[in-house]
């Protein structure tokens, strides 16, 4: 008797992948698990693209205000060389002034 059911070609790293996620949704990972599962992400393109499309899909399904916030600390967290230097001498100023109204 032939089936309906269309056949799903799929390779071990995919099969593997799917069986990695469940154990990482079920909390039931180890680091072993999680190691190998950042190996084949990082591995496979196919693999890779899915989870990009679909962290871009949950990235769309926020609240706008929502994701104002992560930009916001996105850029607050990568402040570029020119920010890093100013915050540095701010720093060294202050200290002095700090020093300077105790003696």
């Amino acid at each position: 008797m032939k089936s309906k059911k269309p056949l799903i070609r799929r390779t071990f790293l995919q099969e593997r992948f799917d069986i990695l996620i469940k154990k990482q949704r079920n909390g039931d990972a180890t680091f072993s698990d999680l190691t190998e599962l950042d190996w084949i992400v990082n591995r496979d393109p196919a693999i890779r693209e899915f989870i990009l499309d679909e962290m871009s899909e949950t990235d769309e399904n926020q609240p706008q205000g929502l994701r104002q916030t992560n930009l916001l600390i996105e850029k607050e967290i990568n402040p570029g060389l020119w920010e890093e230097l100013k915050a540095l001498i701010n720093r060294l100023f202050m200290s002095k002034k700090d020093g300077l109204s105790l003696g």
